[in-house]
């Protein structure tokens, strides 16, 4: 019998339980490891939801938890530090872009190894965190990510919805054929990245919008890092949260172009900021 779908349960107010203490600091034995691990949440108004995100983290998985708060109306800020976990707050909304250059300069600055991107929604399971950490330690990969879709049944079985489904397929299958990558997905949430692979590429020039995913991902192609995923559960519910189909158009539009820039720039037909190396 095949294991049954994960569902999302009921969402509780953990944090009045929770304490990020409980990951960083496990009771017994932990498993030693040779790298400092930090694992950043790019927020914004997740207060129902970031309990029950870190609630899955592996007890000892990470060093240190970063949430990135940008410019919630809700108590996330809050939230997190009552639970323990660093807390940079944006006062304006800078965009979802703009939440990542933070964490990333954060981590930077404060001597990670190796980086854990996880939405704090609730969509993606953190369990897995571990296993694709330890890809990146393995020296496997740089660069790690989640794939929500390990068969079209169980994707859309677990909420995604069909015109998503259809759009991730299609945006996936032309990015591995653009770039020769064999990748599950290219829009993950969760994503392992090794410190080689910040202090590299410019993410610095990238969009403050959505398409800073997809601009960090072809920029580490063109760098010659070495991409790839692990299959990981996906729930969708009310609280996760979902860009509209509108935003959705405008995102996937903006991965094709941003695939065009890295072929005009291989070729030499056109020079692009974003595929020339940080200068130290």
């Amino acid at each position: 019998m095949p294991t049954p779908l994960l569902s999302a349960p009921p969402l509780k107010p953990a944090h009045e339980v929770f304490h990020v203490g409980r990951i960083l600091k496990p009771d017994g034995a932990a498993p030693r490891r040779g790298h400092k691990v930090i694992a950043v949440l790019p927020a914004y108004n997740a207060e129902r939801t970031l309990a029950a995100t870190l609630a899955d983290f592996p007890a000892g998985c990470v060093d240190e938890i970063l949430l990135v708060d940008d410019g919630s109306t809700d108590r996330t800020v809050e939230i997190a530090r009552e639970m323990g976990l660093t807390v940079v707050v944006h006062p304006e909304n800078r965009g979802y872009g703009g939440n990542q250059k933070t964490c990333y300069r954060y981590c930077l600055e404060h001597g990670a190894d190796v980086v854990v991107m996880i939405h704090p929604d609730y969509q993606y399971d953190a369990r897995v965190i571990p296993h694709a950490v330890g890809i990146v330690e393995l020296g496997i990969c740089d660069v790690v990510l989640g794939n929500r879709v390990r068969s079209r049944a169980e994707a859309l079985a677990c909420g995604m919805p069909w015109w998503k489904y259809v759009s991730n397929r299609g945006l996936t299958i032309f990015e591995n054929l653009a770039l020769g990558q064999n990748l599950g997905e290219f829009h993950s949430g969760f994503r392992v990245y090794r410190r080689a692979v910040l202090e590299t590429i410019p993410f610095e020039r990238n969009s403050d919008d959505f398409v800073f995913d997809t601009q960090f991902l072809v920029q580490a192609v063109h760098f010659g890092f070495r991409l790839g995923d692990v299959p990981v559960p996906v729930r969708y519910f009310a609280e996760a949260s979902q860009i509209n189909f509108r935003r959705s158009t405008k995102y996937g539009l903006q991965t094709v172009a941003t695939v065009g820039r890295y072929w005009l720039n291989r070729l030499g037909v056109w020079r692009s900021e974003s595929f020339r190396a940080k200068t130290s």
